[in-house]
């Protein structure tokens, strides 16, 4: 029986990232308490259907008004240590990290945005394998759209989160094989 050889770092990128990119309080961009809050969960899936349980997502979106322009603070430093503080809880940044569990599972709390046109909530996924992050769209709704209305039917139900109870939203992401996740390209 052949012996089981470990990953190196020019073999996976995953188990790298988790130690210093992720900070306190990344999933929670909504401000604390407020009633507008939304949560947008869902699991990252490799080509085999297996979660993911060492992805990391970025997330960023417009504000309830439309705005780009979000609070500054997303990742606040303590200025004796230098490491991460977290948010201050109170401002919209409009930015949030999170790390997926060992179950592949990832939860942000956030406001609906209020882009022009149907709201979506933008991801950035780095996950093990990939040698390029992958840009994709969690919309809250389906509708006209000029992105959505370029796809067929089964490409455009990837990218539409499906309502749940209690102002939840689930998006799963499938990086490759059947039900894979449409992938923006930005030049």
């Amino acid at each position: 029986m052949a012996e089981r050889l470990l990953p190196t770092p020019s073999h996976t990128i995953g188990p790298f990232y988790g130690h210093a990119l992720p900070f306190p309080g990344g999933a929670e961009v909504a401000p604390q308490g407020h009633s507008d809050a939304i949560t947008l969960h869902g699991y990252v899936f490799d080509g085999a259907g297996t979660p993911i349980p060492d992805a990391l997502l970025d997330f960023w979106q417009a504000a309830p008004d439309g705005s780009l322009r979000g609070a500054p603070g997303s990742m606040r430093r303590d200025p004796s240590t230098g490491g991460f503080v977290g948010r201050n809880g109170v401002d919209f940044t409009g930015y949030g990290r999170v790390p997926t569990d060992a179950d592949g599972h990832y939860a942000l709390h956030t406001l609906p945005p209020g882009n022009t046109g149907l709201p979506y909530i933008s991801v950035c996924v780095f996950a093990r394998g990939l040698t390029h992050h992958l840009f994709t769209r969690a919309y809250l709704a389906d509708g006209a759209d000029p992105l959505l209305d370029s796809l067929p039917a089964e490409r455009r139900a990837t990218l539409i989160a499906a309502e749940g109870t209690n102002r939840t939203y689930r998006f799963d992401i499938r990086l490759q094989g059947e039900g894979e996740t449409v992938f923006l390209e930005f030049q």
